[in-house]
């Protein structure tokens, strides 16, 4: 059992419950974001973004891996210091573009 942090842009919400779904299957702990405000419209202060942003390294501390939604190879500038951040912490990474994931 391995726990995997999903990182990505938050426009791509439904390929985030997918991800979730089917790694879940496979009998990993996934952590997602709690928002998808990109998908959503929701609309947060920049204490919020930056809260959010502090969280998401700290799930990817706890993290064996870290799993990039990169749907047709798109890495926005805050998923790219996610990935350079876990690189740092010698975790693995995975890329959906490399595959992508089947249906559930």
């Amino acid at each position: 059992m391995r726990v995997i942090t999903l990182c990505g842009s938050t426009k791509f919400k439904d390929q985030f419950e997918q991800t979730n779904a089917f790694l879940t299957l496979q009998g990993n702990i996934v952590i997602s974001l709690a928002f998808f405000e990109q998908s959503e419209g929701f609309e947060l202060t920049q204490e919020q973004v930056e809260l959010l942003g502090s969280l998401h390294f700290r799930k990817i501390d706890i993290s064996d891996e870290i799993f990039v939604i990169d749907v047709e190879g798109y890495i926005g500038n805050s998923t790219r210091k996610e990935i350079e951040y876990a690189e740092k912490k010698g975790k693995a990474i995975r890329y959906y573009s490399n595959g992508g994931i089947p249906s559930v």
